[in-house]
């Protein structure tokens, strides 16, 4: 009877001291999980909805596994008017496929009518905006190819001289909830140039180019960037990049409507061939139509 009573006991002193054990140890795997939240960085949202701030890249990468068609129109000049309907009547069109091959990296081939240019891109993100990390970093860069040259007209062309290659170091960070700004220092080599327009031989050229967004609405926001060429001579006939444009974010999607000086989307035509005065109106619409797949 003694040794029931003892079994008893020691039955209900285990049965009582259950609870408080597990309470404890989800207490201890509460406060590891507690632990490990804190290790983690906390990812700011991104500076930039789309993948360009206007004609400059964005730190913006797609995603691993999405394909992106990309097309992007730049119109004649607005101050011909209704001769040629405010420019609608001439049109340069570029193309883009754009894909996510491994996380943060994409790559990208298009074609653009201006110069008839065949162009292969590739953007990786080497930073993200965190508690940790106070801006967005990516690498980007673009080789185009002029398939417009014909060696009928330039009997000693070679092969080499239809290339033009970029490379940009693009820097974004998001200021408050509203505002997001980025800097890209630029390099940019042109096999072959028109002396002509450059005036003196500038194959190598360097540039800073700068670029902001600014949220007006949910879904709409006010957008402009910019491109100084530290290498291009004073009597040089083409203009800094300047465009002013908005972001219409339409189901996850983003609509560009801009105004520029640059008749060209590939990269390394609009940042330093581009010929339009914004003083004297030589300013383009254009707009960039983005699908997801």
């Amino acid at each position: 009877m003694y040794y029931y009573s003892i079994k008893k006991l020691f039955l209900i002193t285990v049965l009582s001291v259950i609870p408080f054990l597990c309470e404890a140890q989800e207490d201890d795997l509460l406060r590891e999980l507690d632990s490990l939240n804190q290790n983690e960085p906390k990812f700011e949202l991104p500076a930039f909805k789309a993948l360009q701030i206007g004609n400059l890249q964005s730190t913006k990468v797609v995603d691993k596994g999405d394909l992106y068609l990309v097309v992007a129109h730049r119109f004649g000049v607005l101050k011909n008017g209704i001769d040629d309907f405010f420019g609608l009547d001439q049109a340069n069109t570029k193309i883009q496929l754009l894909y996510g091959l491994l996380p943060n990296l994409q790559l990208g081939f298009s074609r653009d009518s201006y110069e008839k240019t065949y162009s292969g891109t590739a953007k990786y993100k080497l930073f993200r905006q965190s508690d940790r990390v106070p801006v967005n970093v990516s690498l980007y860069g673009s080789v185009d190819m002029n398939s417009q040259l014909k060696k009928s007209l330039y009997p000693g062309l070679k092969t080499s001289d239809r290339f033009s290659y970029t490379a940009q170091i693009l820097a974004s960070r998001s200021f408050l909830e509203k505002l997001s700004l980025e800097v890209a220092p630029i390099f940019v080599r042109h096999n072959l140039q028109d002396l002509n327009f450059t005036k003196t031989q500038t194959h190598n050229q360097l540039l800073l180019g700068m670029g902001g967004r600014y949220k007006l609405s949910k879904r709409l926001s006010l957008n402009m960037d910019y491109a100084y060429n530290f290498s291009k001579n004073k009597n040089s006939l083409y203009k800094n990049p300047l465009t002013i444009g908005v972001d219409i974010e339409t189901g996850g999607h983003v609509f560009q409507l801009l105004f520029t000086n640059s008749r060209a989307s590939n990269d390394s035509s609009f940042l330093t061939e581009t010929t339009g005065d914004w003083s004297k109106g030589e300013i383009s619409f254009g707009f960039n139509i983005v699908r997801v797949f």
